[in-house]
């Protein structure tokens, strides 16, 4: 009986092993050199649970079948529960293409858990609430030329919000954030901060494929999201006859966005309104990140986020619980 993966990774390491099913997209695969000399397979699978990784080896009897594989692929794939390091890493047995998809498509892509349309309302919700109209037009001109992709694509391939309308979940709560905080920093402007919170991340439409697997395209690979994203603003921007001043800022946001050269910004943020996406979006980015890992935790008492580099306690906080650590400093003042 094919199980989900989420499912799987509930497995502890003191467990017995465990023979499993379960139908995954590849993710990725990536042929290596081992100590040996022997080729080895390092794989990823996922569905719209979660993902694992593991290693193939060479005399495993889907090695051939999966080295030939392509990301995006879809298998059943068996074996039996395994740890590699205290991380969950299964050992495969067989793996069997499934060709015929399109039955099963919702539970092999994650999606957002939100209402993609109750999310587009509060966001068109929010852009109505930009007080300069040629600024409110520019941001309508760039959602309308984008199309359905800026609703349904991905945020980021693996970081944070990389699922299906994640770009439009981490687009609103970025709005959403800046309207809470606007009233602490009366000097930021308004519109400005609001029309580049909305449109900081559209070229991640062009960076990306929108597919089984999300992937960054080669647009995206050879220019970025950032000058991607710049590109479209400016010819909204244009469209709408917004003032040059203006548009110059608005481009700014955008260019500025990602905050640190080294992480992929064109220039660093020089401007008020952009220095406060730019830390707006850094904010919603972690914790898009940390909803992930604890999303997929599987009740273990740490998990690892990528984007923090640093392992999260993932166990919810309870206050009825006597700590170990409290015990022991009421344990000091006998």
């Amino acid at each position: 009986m094919s199980v989900k993966i989420s499912e799987l990774k509930k497995a502890k390491e003191s467990d017995a092993p465990v023979r499993f099913s379960c139908v995954a997209i590849l993710k990725s695969v990536q042929t290596k050199i081992a100590r040996n000399g022997s080729e080895f397979l390092v794989l990823e699978f996922g569905d719209n649970s979660g993902s694992f990784s593991t290693n193939c080896f060479s005399n495993s009897p889907c090695f051939d079948i999966l080295k030939s594989a392509g990301s995006g692929e879809v298998f059943e794939v068996s074996g039996t529960t395994d740890f590699y390091q205290g991380r969950f890493s299964p050992r495969l047995e067989d793996a069997k293409q499934v060709e015929d998809v399109s039955e099963i498509l919702d539970s092999l892509m994650p999606a957002s858990k939100f209402d993609t349309s109750e999310m587009i309302k509060d966001l068109f919700a929010i852009i109505d609430r930009i007080p300069d109209d040629k600024l409110r037009r520019t941001v309508m001109f760039a959602l309308a030329e984008a199309g359905e992709s800026f609703y349904s694509s991905s945020a980021a391939v693996k970081m944070h919000h990389a699922y299906l309308h994640g770009l439009l979940e981490h687009t609103l709560s970025c709005a959403r954030v800046a309207e809470a905080l606007l009233p602490i920093y009366p000097s930021i402007d308004k519109g400005l901060v609001l029309a580049g919170v909305v449109l900081h991340d559209i070229g991640k439409i062009d960076e990306y494929s929108q597919g089984l697997v999300t992937e960054r395209t080669k647009t995206g690979i050879l220019h970025g999201h950032v000058v991607l994203g710049y590109r479209r603003v400016r010819r909204a921007g244009i469209k709408s006859g917004l003032d040059g001043e203006i548009l110059e800022r608005l481009e700014h946001i955008i260019l500025s966005h990602q905050g640190e050269l080294e992480w992929g910004a064109a220039v660093k943020a020089s401007t008020p309104e952009a220095v406060f996406v730019s830390n707006v979006d850094y904010f919603d980015a972690r914790m898009g990140a940390v909803k992930a890992a604890l999303d997929s935790s599987a009740g273990s008492e740490f998990v690892d986020v990528p984007a923090l580099k640093s392992k999260l306690l993932s166990t919810p906080v309870d206050y009825g619980k006597e700590s170990g650590l409290s015990s022991a400093l009421d344990g000091e003042g006998e």
